[in-house]
C-alpha cells in the first residue's frame, strides 16, 4: 500500500517510527514533513498528505499533530477524503471497515507511541466491508460532499 505521511511539531516524534513500521510491513512510505521539532502550522502538512490520497497517488494517509483535531479538520476540508481521528484500535479499523475512511488522524499529545504503533498497522490491515448498510451510508456522506462542491463553485 502506498501510504502519505506528514506531521506538525507536536506530532513529528512520533513519525519516524511509525514510518519504520510502515516499510518494514511492505509498505511505500511518502513522507511528506515535517522534519524537525521547529514549531510549523499543522495546515502546511495536513493538506498535502490529503491532496496526495485525493489525488491516488497513496493509498491512504496518515497525520499527526498534538490532538489530531487540526489535521483532521483539513484532512477533511479536501474533496474526497475522509479523515478520522482514532485514539484506540477499535476506530481505526471500523473507521475503514464501516465509513471507508482514507486518512487517520493521530494524536500525539493524547496517546503514546506504542499506542499509535498499534492503531496504525490496525488502520493499513482494514479494508472497506462493502456491505450494503455501509455503502447506503457512504454514499449518503459522498452525496453531501458534492452538494456542498458544487455549491461552493457557483460563490
Amino acid at each position: 500500500m502506498r501510504i502519505a505521511i506528514g506531521t506538525d511539531h507536536a506530532g513529528w516524534p512520533y513519525k519516524d517510527a511509525l514510518i519504520e513500521d510502515l516499510e518494514a510491513s511492505g509498505h511505500e512510505v511518502t513522507d511528506l514533513g515535517t522534519h524537525g521539532p521547529d514549531s510549523v502550522d499543522y495546515p502546511d502538512f495536513a493538506r498535502p498528505v490529503a491532496e496526495s490520497v485525493a489525488r491516488g497517488e497513496a493509498d491512504r494517509g496518515i497525520l499527526l499533530c498534538g490532538s489530531a483535531v487540526g489535521v483532521s479538520l483539513v484532512a477533511n476540508k479536501v474533496p474526497g477524503i475522509r479523515a478520522g481521528v482514532c485514539h484506540d484500535t477499535y476506530s481505526a479499523h471500523q473507521c475503514v471497515e464501516h465509513d471507508d475512511v482514507n486518512v487517520l488522524c493521530l494524536g500525539a499529545r493524547v496517546i503514546g507511541i506504542e499506542v499509535a504503533r498499534e492503531i496504525t498497522a490496525t488502520f493499513v490491515a482494514a479494508r472497506f466491508s462493502d456491505e450494503a448498510r455501509h455503502r447506503k451510508r457512504l454514499d449518503k456522506l459522498l452525496a453531501v460532499e458534492r452538494q456542498y462542491m458544487r455549491t461552493s463553485d457557483r460563490a
